[in-house]
């Protein structure tokens, strides 16, 4: 039987990304995001290719539409051997004290509370069945503040903790929890963040090759295929020129 990978935020970067490298690397996928419409061109795409792919309609800022979707799964879909908490953004790079309070909500209940949400539903089963894998993309900017961050930072330093929470309360069992955390990726990740500003979030990426969802991909696959007495805590992957979440060396 082939493994199953549950993927939040399916449909643009990093999610879908990990969704392509998931079926290659043999998987049937269950994707989930909150537009019907680009769900259904990525099980178009990867069904003609062979990946068997189950898609769920809901926003992980709802919970109770979250638990139906998740019950609504029967059968072999079920069993879900890889969790990736991806969905989440960035919104506004404001100074924290003339920050919009309605962007914080929209990045806390995201980033945070609908990851711990996913959480909940998935990981019992993984307990009880003694094996499974919870991918968490986190961010480098959980690691420390930069300007105009505040919020957005302190959301991806509760990814961390609540990655190494996990990783403490299931120590007694085969699930391993990994904690991935990207520096500049370039998706619509700044498009998001600016409000649909196109030029100001291309100004993001000016003068260094940013990381693609590809390469975000690629290092949540290693982790997932790595051998069962080997568990990959935390990856920090970042554009060759950038330092930190604050240190980058652009061209020109």
């Amino acid at each position: 039987m082939k493994k199953i990978a549950l993927i939040t935020g399916a449909t643009s970067g990093i999610g879908k990304a990990c969704a392509r490298r998931f079926a290659t690397g043999g998987y049937d996928l269950i994707l989930t995001a909150r537009r019907a419409d680009l769900l259904a061109q990525i099980k178009t795409e990867l069904e003609a290719e062979g990946t068997k792919v189950l898609t769920l309609v809901f926003d992980v800022r709802d919970a109770e539409a979250a638990e139906a979707a998740i019950a609504s799964l029967d059968g072999a879909w079920r069993h879900i051997d890889v969790l990736i908490n991806n969905a989440g953004l960035a919104l506004g790079l404001d100074k924290e004290y003339e920050g919009n309070p309605d962007d914080w909500n929209t990045m806390i209940d995201t980033n945070i509370k609908g990851l711990l949400t996913m959480t909940r539903l998935i990981v019992p089963a993984m307990v009880a069945r003694n094996e499974g894998h919870v991918i968490n993309v986190g961010s480098v900017a959980g690691d420390a503040a930069y300007a105009c961050g505040n919020v957005y930072c302190a959301t991806k330093a509760a990814v961390k903790a609540i990655t190494d929470g996990l990783r403490i309360d299931v120590a007694e069992t085969a699930v391993r929890v990994t904690n991935l955390k990207p520096g500049l990726v370039q998706t619509n990740f700044s498009n998001v963040r600016f409000h649909g500003d196109d030029a100001r979030a291309d100004s993001v990426y000016k003068g260094i090759t940013p990381l693609t969802g590809d390469d975000i991909a690629d290092v949540a696959f290693y982790a997932a295929s790595a051998p069962k007495h080997v568990q990959i805590a935390e990856v920090l992957i970042l554009a060759t020129h950038q330092a930190n979440g604050s240190v980058i060396h652009r061209e020109g």
